[in-house]
């Protein structure tokens, strides 16, 4: 899809005032006791809360930490020089195909998931800090970017370590993972989030449509909705578990919600500043300016001029700097402080529910079993337990859906990570099956803690009717040698709806009591036009209606069965007549019925 380079909107972005205000509001946020973590301990000011999943959509990489600026966008008029002309800052425009993939990737959750309330601006706030808008928009027509983006090497060197998980078909990476694309998914998560945004049958990370589209549905799974600030929260964290990524993330959103502006692809401005800059601590302490209170330099930024090289990614590399913690690029690298030894008199921090688990148990799941297309009607149950088998509740349950099919959860995902509650139990999101028909697992580990964790087994059958009937009440007969002038049409229903899909079969039986196909009477013709009494791979439509081929007659005349069966069980038997063809004649008034003695069967020969 051709980029569209309309006129420009010039809205204007956040004014100086109400950017600070923004600026302030998320510094507020961090105030300490305002937040707990996942194993509901309260967290230290600018700590890190645990999002509601394991691991984070871009394996917790680095990102760029560059602020909105904080002037207005639209200067106010000069008293001297009269009214000035609007100038909108070069960082509130997004090129141009990069921000359409963001507007129809909104759009098409609106339609999926429209209690998500997911709006574009956030796709561009996590854009912006992760691969600044795909480089400044350096991608083709249809959004693919013109050179990978690729994250450093996670191999634990700095960052975190993760072995390969697509051998290389994503990353060029046979050993370690790397974040990929504008949107900076590691290869793991995106064998499961990943969206085909553009239509073109692929799912590629490094298309912008691709990768919006994808971060979109990652970001409203496990039922958030994003208007409501505690869902928005864990949400960005999930994608990168760090605070100052959380903070600087809304700076953006903010920033956008407030004006943009279109502008041509590649000619946006690259970031500068990035969380793995290990240079800050150590210019921010020798700086006489940030031993003076409140001069401290502005959050994000190296406090110098950086030209952004980082391995010519447009992220950090494992090269040219040293790496930094590895902690979700959350901020410069640290040399750890010794830890205290602790006194008998100093108080241990209480078992967290996740400490407490000891293993899972299944809590009276039902048999996992639905037809292709349907949504499972039984959902997983499973508890969380101490070795006593007491209920633990607020522990993070993760389900996965492992194997060769296409059921997802609800939603479309085939992760999802679900809280136990009072009584210790997480239910999983309701499964829904897809056209891949056999057996497949669906795997309850607990997020956190190494214990054992349960397999449910499911499957997926074929798409069957409880009831077949007739559409026509006609009579089907023909002649010996001849065609039935009418075709067999039948109507599946399941459970009173009709049963598209199905897949039954048809067989000229012996007869009623003996299902075996018979060898004489009415048949079918294969595609070579030779005689079949049997069919399958039959297909009902939309509206659970099938129409069989013609049927043919040869010389046997009688009264013949035609069954059909489906693997619901249900089943319809239609009766086929073949006579001879009537030739008699209703006789003239007056003429006599009686056979004349010179046609009668018994007459004798004339003398």
């Amino acid at each position: 899809m051709a980029a569209y380079f309309g006129r420009r909107l010039y809205k204007g972005a956040a004014t100086t005032a109400v950017a600070a205000a923004a600026v302030a509001a998320l510094t507020a946020s961090q105030a300490p006791g305002n937040t707990v973590d996942g194993q509901d301990r309260p967290t230290a000011a600018g700590a890190t809360p645990a999002p509601d999943d394991d691991g984070a959509a871009t394996g917790n990489s680095p990102y760029y930490t560059d602020l909105p600026p904080l002037n207005s966008p639209s200067p106010a008029p000069s008293a001297t020089a009269g009214p000035s002309t609007p100038q909108t800052p070069a960082e509130a425009g997004i090129p141009a195909t990069v921000l359409d993939a963001y507007k129809k990737a909104a759009a098409e959750l609106r339609a999926d998931k429209p209690g998500c309330n997911l709006p574009w601006e956030l796709l561009a706030a996590i854009g912006k800090v992760e691969s600044g808008q795909a480089r400044g928009g350096r991608v083709n027509a249809e959004g693919t970017t013109l050179t990978p983006i690729l994250g450093p090497v996670l191999n634990g060197s700095g960052f975190a370590h993760i072995s390969d998980t697509d051998h290389g078909a994503y990353d060029g990476d046979a050993t370690y993972d790397r974040a990929i694309g504008p949107m900076q998914f590691i290869p793991s998560t995106w064998a499961w989030a990943g969206r085909d945004g553009n239509g073109d049958g692929k799912k590629d990370p490094n298309n912008v449509y691709d990768a919006a589209l994808a971060a979109g549905h990652y970001l409203c799974r496990n039922g958030w909705d994003l208007s409501n600030a505690a869902d928005l929260d864990k949400a960005i964290l999930s994608y990168n578990n760090s605070r100052d990524y959380l903070n600087t993330v809304r700076s953006w959103l903010e920033y956008y919600r407030r004006g943009t502006h279109t502008i041509p692809d590649g000619t946006g401005t690259l970031p500068s500043g990035r969380s793995d800059d290990t240079t800050r601590t150590h210019r921010a302490s020798s700086s006489p300016a940030a031993s003076t209170p409140g001069a401290s330099p502005r959050p994000g930024h190296s406090g110098k001029d950086g030209d952004g090289s980082g391995g010519g990614s447009g992220r950090p590399s494992d090269s040219g700097t040293t790496p930094g913690t590895g902690n979700g690029g959350g901020g410069p690298s640290r040399t750890p402080s010794p830890t205290p030894s602790r006194s008998a008199s100093q108080p241990t921090m209480p078992p967290t529910p996740t400490d407490r688990v000891d293993h899972l148990a299944d809590a009276h799941t039902g048999k996992l079993t639905a037809m292709a297309g349907d949504t499972f009607a039984q959902r997983i149950h499973t508890r969380a337990e101490t070795e006593a088998g007491a209920a633990v509740a607020k522990v993070r349950i993760r389900f996965t859906i492992i194997g060769d099919t296409d059921t997802t959860f609800a939603g479309g995902e085939k992760v999802a990570t679900v809280l136990t509650d009072a009584t210790g139990v997480a239910v999983a999101p309701a499964l829904r099956a897809g056209e891949q028909t056999g057996g497949f697992t669906v795997r309850a580990l607990v997020v956190g803690r190494t214990v054992s964790g349960l397999e449910y087994r499911a499957t997926v059958t074929e798409r069957a009717a409880d009831t077949l009937t007739r559409t026509s009440d006609t009579p089907l007969t023909c002649t010996p040698g001849g065609a039935f002038a009418d075709r067999v049409e039948v109507r599946a229903t399941y459970e009173g709806a009709a049963a598209d899909g199905g897949a039954p079969t048809a067989t000229l039986v012996t007869s009623a009591d003996d299902p075996a196909e018979n060898d004489k009477g009415p048949y079918f013709k294969d595609a070579d036009g030779k005689p079949v009494r049997t069919l399958k791979d039959l297909r009902t439509d939309d509206k659970g209606l099938l129409t069989l081929p013609k049927l043919y007659a040869d010389d046997t005349t009688g009264t013949f069965l035609l069954r059909i069966t489906t693997t619901g069980g249900a089943t319809l038997t239609v009766e086929l007549k073949v006579a001879p063809a009537d030739t008699s004649a209703e006789p003239s008034p007056g003429s006599s019925a009686e056979p004349s003695p010179s046609t009668s069967a018994d007459a004798s020969p004339s003398a």
